[in-house]
């Protein structure tokens, strides 16, 4: 067995059975819906929260895994001979990894590595896969963290949204807010810049938009080895679906997922959010 423990959070939502395949540990991020303090992931799953949203009149707001919830997985963790490797959201999105250092700090005893991913869901996600398999593949605790960290320029993800609403809402929109203010029927289609939410464009209709994340993504994969493909969506299963089918005709990726956005990613991005993230090389 290994000595590594590979840790996450929720925004990467990596699909269950892949979790499962290698034993990654995935700290819940936190909905707070009124007086209700919900995990996500655990408390409310996506179809659920989704249908919820529809008909509410309070909108949730969202809080970073609780230094207590990571201390306690660490503390667990250490107690069972393990070397811990956390891989978070981008501390420019949360202040997951400002949970993970102090709670860290509290273990001095412990091996404990944290890794800002400088990204959210499945890019995220990507990154965490690459360190499991790589611990699985038999590498030190060393070089499963150098690959952790390499993973940050190898990742990405494009997304199309229905409206900046949420983002705005949120305060997750960075460089996009110069787009609030435009015609409501353009769909922005934004990017993962450096761990912040950055404007690409504004397209006229949800099916052209999508072909423009197919036509960003390919360009960034172009020639480049181990293209792994998975498409996001939020309550937009059958768009995700068909992007992922002319995602694998067009770039023959070595693995290819469907994810869903977790609650608390789906809460800033909104309903209708399709993302196309992307890995290569690792």
């Amino acid at each position: 067995m290994s000595a590594t423990a590979i840790v996450t959070d929720s925004t990467a939502y990596i699909p269950d059975d892949l979790v499962r395949k290698y034993g990654i540990h995935v700290a819940p991020q936190i909905l707070i819906w009124g007086e209700e303090t919900i995990r996500d992931g655990v408390d409310i799953m996506p179809a659920a929260f989704y249908e919820r949203l529809k008909t509410a009149t309070v909108m949730p707001t969202t809080s970073q895994v609780t230094i207590a919830y990571f201390h306690e997985l660490f503390q667990k963790l250490a107690a069972e001979g393990k070397q811990i490797l956390a891989i978070l959201v981008s501390s420019k999105l949360s202040g997951t990894i400002s949970s993970a250092v102090q709670a860290k700090e509290m273990l001095p005893q412990a091996k404990i590595e944290i890794v800002d991913s400088l990204s959210t869901a499945m890019a995220l996600g990507f990154q965490v896969l690459a360190a499991a398999r790589a611990d699985e593949a038999g590498k030190t605790f060393a070089q499963v963290a150098d690959v952790a960290r390499s993973g940050v320029a190898h990742t990405g993800i494009v997304i199309a949204v229905e409206t900046l609403e949420f983002l705005h809402r949120g305060g997750r929109i960075g460089g996009a807010a110069r787009l609030l203010g435009t015609a409501l029927n353009l769909k922005p289609v934004l990017e993962l810049v450096d761990g912040r939410i950055e404007p690409v464009e504004r397209i006229r209709t949800k099916a052209k938009a999508r072909a423009r994340l197919l036509e960003i993504v390919e360009g960034r994969v172009k020639g480049l080895p181990n293209v792994r493909v998975a498409t996001i969506h939020a309550a937009a299963q059958q768009e995700a679906k068909d992007l992922l089918e002319q995602a694998i005709e067009r770039m023959h990726p070595v693995e290819a997922i469907i994810a869903e956005a977790s609650p608390v990613v789906g809460n800033h991005a909104g309903p209708g959010t399709v993302g196309l993230a992307y890995c290569t090389d690792l």
